[in-house]
């Protein structure tokens, strides 16, 4: 999978994007009723248990507001904060804190969201079986949230369609399955080959091919331990299909070596967090 770089360059150039959207055409006309320069210590409180993420990029914000605004970060990103937690402290001018303030905080919450419900997956599905995300990204935002799920103890899947190939139901139902394999296999040059199958047959029919990954698609959890029994010699194996919080232990009970979850990403809840002076 492409590494995921967090660069000083990518966090001020992806925040410098967010201000812009924010402050465009005329910047913060509310703000800019205060007329004075004061100066104040602001509180970056969570409202809730969570996994904190995404402080860089809130002090990024702050900094390309005002450079003199201090950020003084209390909780790494990571780490695992309560209800209360102080996880920063931000102390400048008033007016250009405020200016900052939601950009900061939709970093923070969004990022801190998709750590926190990844981290209740890994949680469940305990230390054998490895929760990936998926390509149900926000436009734009993959890197970042790709880098909130390693946040919440979770691994990346591949980052785009060039770093493996992944032969799904549509590709099947547009060929034939034990060919693309095949084409897979000749074609590979180093990348890895998963193969998704919802039924045993499919499994069968391919078994015994040089791939690497059988990924098994909406499958019943008795057929899934079938599956994960005939592959384990052969192959690296995956779940995937509407796994929730409340599935995720039956699952991960089968044997599977890993279970994607779209959800970590494309509905992580935001975390709460507020600037309190």
């Amino acid at each position: 999978m492409s590494k995921i770089k967090l660069s000083k360059e990518f966090i001020r150039n992806t925040v410098k994007l967010a201000l812009n959207e924010d402050l465009y055409p005329s910047g913060d006309i509310t703000s800019g009723l205060i007329k004075n320069d004061k100066i104040v210590t602001v509180k970056l409180l969570s409202n809730q248990n969570a996994i904190i993420g995404g402080l860089l990029f809130a002090k990024q914000a702050f900094a390309l507001i005002d450079s003199k605004i201090k950020f003084i970060i209390k909780k790494k990103d990571g780490s695992k904060i309560k209800k209360g937690s102080l996880v920063a402290l931000i102390k400048g001018n008033a007016k250009n804190i405020l200016i900052a303030e939601r950009v900061a905080l939709n970093f923070l919450s969004h990022i801190s969201g998709i750590a926190t419900k990844t981290n209740a997956f890994v949680k469940l599905a305990g230390n054998k079986t490895k929760i990936c995300c998926t390509r149900k990204t926000i436009p734009n935002l993959r890197v970042i949230q790709k880098y909130a799920v390693k946040l919440g103890g979770g691994t990346n899947h591949r980052f785009n369609l060039s770093d493996e190939y992944l032969i799904k139901d549509n590709h099947i139902a547009s060929s034939d399955l034990r060919s693309l394999v095949t084409k897979a296999i000749k074609n590979k040059k180093g990348r890895k080959i998963t193969v998704e199958v919802d039924n045993l047959n499919q499994l069968k029919s391919i078994k015994g091919l040089k791939f690497n990954t059988v990924l098994f698609d909406n499958m019943s959890i008795k057929s899934l331990k079938k599956g994960v029994k005939i592959s384990n010699k052969y192959y690296e194996t995956e779940a995937s299909g509407n796994i929730s919080l409340k599935t995720i232990k039956s699952v991960a009970s089968t044997g599977v070596n890993r279970i994607s979850v779209g959800s970590i990403t494309h509905s992580a809840p935001a975390v709460d967090l507020k600037l309190e002076i």
